[in-house]
């Protein structure tokens, strides 16, 4: 069923958090095709970036400014009671993203988290050879990492790590793997994906999530998907998910009562080919979660819902998925 809270979209426009920065012009290049499609409005969209004059300073520099900033905008949707979709960027802004909603929700109970990367983006600064803060989000939710990104608000460990569920994993250093080991996190990789189905694997992530929260999210990088279903990306890793696999599982959450946000990152239209796949597959990726269903879907305007008749794929993207 389609999302029933009014949609409200955040561009986070970051790639400083990454080696290849193109990254930051995926939400810009995204928001004019919605736009062009008809399923948002330049009004829809709330673009966040960061401060051009922190850039000499460094990569963790500029995350660490830009990660609060994000945060408010995501809470200020929140307090409005819509659903934020929020899309990247680098994979960094899971930082300010997901700080913002267990902030938001504190009172009311914890958060669950599925995380599906084809890396475990769980360095700290003692651990990275590349100090790239796309590698170190989810390290730094789990209270790993430099305090000026584990502790926005002032706290930290904004995940507990019985709360968090990986899924697509395939690129990885041994320091991640065994802080997550340590930890208890549930890392779903490739392997068990490809053995067990990712319908199935997203089944079992969305129990585990719902255990002891009040809700969850999901943040998605586009990396996850396999190179042919997604070139465009600054990491890419061969024998990823399937776009297809990836549609049918995000399709469990769709209408979820308890899914707090959204999160897409990691989409680099410089790198993407000439027939836009990874667009279009960020795009099928969207229509899955939001159910999107003809020109229009609930936005913050208050337009009506109106069950027309599945969005139409161009041919290409129908024989991707």
């Amino acid at each position: 069923m389609p999302q029933t809270r009014p949609v409200e979209w955040i561009a986070a426009e970051i790639g400083e958090g990454a080696q290849e920065t193109g990254c930051k012009k995926g939400p810009a290049v995204l928001r004019m095709r919605g736009i062009e499609m008809g399923l948002s409005s330049a009004a829809d969209w709330r673009v966040v970036a960061p401060k051009p004059d922190l850039t000499a300073s460094g990569k963790l520099a500029v995350v660490t400014q830009f990660a609060p900033r994000l945060a408010h905008a995501v809470e200020v949707v929140l307090d409005r009671g819509s659903f934020p979709v929020i899309i990247g960027g680098d994979h960094s802004c899971a930082v300010g993203t997901w700080s913002a909603v267990a902030q938001a929700l504190r009172v009311q109970g914890e958060i669950g988290l599925i995380w599906i990367d084809a890396h475990l983006d769980s360095h700290t600064p003692e651990t990275s050879e590349s100090q790239a803060p796309h590698g170190m989000p989810l390290a730094a939710l789990l209270g790993y990492g430099t305090p000026a990104l584990t502790q926005l608000y002032g706290w930290g460990a904004k995940l507990r790590p019985a709360n968090v569920v990986v899924i697509g994993a395939r690129s990885y250093e041994a320091d991640e793997n065994e802080l997550l080991a340590k930890l208890g996190v549930r890392v779903m990789t490739i392997d068990e994906v490809m053995a067990r189905g990712m319908s199935e694997c997203m089944a079992e992530a969305i129990e585990i999530v719902n255990r002891n929260t009040i809700g969850y999210g999901v943040t998605f990088d586009i990396d996850g998907l396999d190179p042919q279903d997604a070139p465009g990306v600054g990491s890419p890793v061969d024998n990823g998910i399937r776009l297809a696999a990836a549609v049918h599982a995000l399709a469990r959450v769709a209408g979820d009562a308890r899914l707090l946000a959204f999160e897409l990152v990691e989409y680099n239209p410089e790198l993407d080919d000439a027939g836009d796949t990874t667009a279009m597959a960020c795009e099928a990726l969207l229509s899955a979660v939001l159910d999107w269903r003809g020109p229009h879907f609930p936005v913050k305007r208050g337009r009506d819902v109106r069950a027309g008749a599945p969005v139409e794929l161009s041919g290409e993207l129908s024989a991707m998925i």
